[in-house]
């Protein structure tokens, strides 16, 4: 299958090919950025904009509201002028005034230098401050919006880490609270997905929930290790490196709880390819006591690991 775009035409393959024949391509994403390309779906920008709104950047953000701010003043200042001598104190057929006019009134500043002459000024001056303020409150709702959603500050280690817990393999996931406030009933999930073939030779990424030692905590203030006893009923059973590349084995690990400060619901998530996978490492210890005795976390060791028998 393929698809035509405008700028470039862009293949889609259905056929799979093995797994050392891909590369490597997240489903859950680290941060905003999307892993997945969307190909053959109409979008209609209008009908979700609201959402678009907030999953912009803020440098995009803040350019798109200066662009609309600058195009209305823009057009409001070519009505003005559409009709000689509407605004009372300007130039004749002054651009620059019709436009710092149209300004004052989009803001409704009202210096009183400048103000409508005709009947027709009045009108759009009417119709201006209704535009004006409609944006500024749909625009000040959506920055409201933006600033005020809760995040969660989680910290994951750079990698996953498979290593024998008393006696027994086990996968580890390290997470550490990048907030001095508490997140409280926090729970953690760890899910794998695999890609399989059915019998009937279809290809399908399955989703196969892996057990915790610990999956909830009732405050999660500084760190915490997610950890999967790998056993005979784990899925990860019997898999090493080389078997989690061959079966497009992705990690996904999520967080979500109650932060005590917000007081909303927060949650954070994070995925772990098969390179990102190190077996026979440990996390390095972070806990340590200081020269004067108190207890202490050191987060340059955060991601650090060291190799174990």
């Amino acid at each position: 299958m393929a698809f035509q775009s405008r700028k470039h035409p862009i293949k889609v393959h259905t056929d799979r090919r093995p797994a050392t024949d891909l590369t490597p391509s997240r489903i859950v994403q680290r941060g905003a950025v999307e892993g997945l390309l969307r190909v053959g779906l109409q979008e209609q920008w209008h009908r979700d904009l609201y959402h678009r709104l907030l999953t912009l950047s803020w440098p995009r953000f803040m350019l798109l509201s200066a662009i609309v701010y600058v195009i209305a003043n823009v057009i409001f200042a070519a009505l003005y002028l559409l009709q000689p001598n509407s605004i009372a104190n300007a130039a004749p057929g002054s651009y620059l005034d019709a436009f710092f006019f149209s300004v004052e009134t989009f803001a409704t500043l009202g210096y009183g230098v400048l103000s409508p002459n005709t009947v027709y000024a009045n009108v759009v001056m009417t119709v201006e401050t209704l535009v004006g303020i409609m944006t500024v409150a749909l625009t000040t709702g959506v920055l409201f919006a933006r600033v005020s959603r809760p995040t969660a500050r989680v910290l994951f280690s750079k990698v996953a880490v498979v290593n024998i817990y008393n006696g027994q393999p086990t996968l580890m996931v390290r997470m550490g609270n990048e907030r001095r406030s508490q997140i409280v009933q926090a729970e953690v999930t760890l899910t794998m997905l695999r890609s399989e073939r059915t019998a009937e030779g279809e290809f399908m990424r399955r989703f196969y929930d892996l057990p915790l030692a610990r999956a909830r905590t009732p405050v999660f203030a500084m760190t915490y290790t997610a950890m999967h006893f790998i056993d005979e009923q784990s899925p990860l059973y019997n898999i090493d490196a080389s078997g989690l590349e061959a079966g497009e084995i992705e990690l996904l690990v999520t967080v979500n709880g109650l932060d005590e400060t917000l007081g909303q619901v927060v949650h954070a998530r994070a995925s772990y390819l098969p390179e990102e996978v190190v077996f026979g490492h440990r996390y390095a210890d972070m806990f340590g006591v200081t020269d004067d005795g108190r207890r202490a976390i050191d987060y340059t060791k955060f991601h650090a690991t060291h190799p174990v028998p």
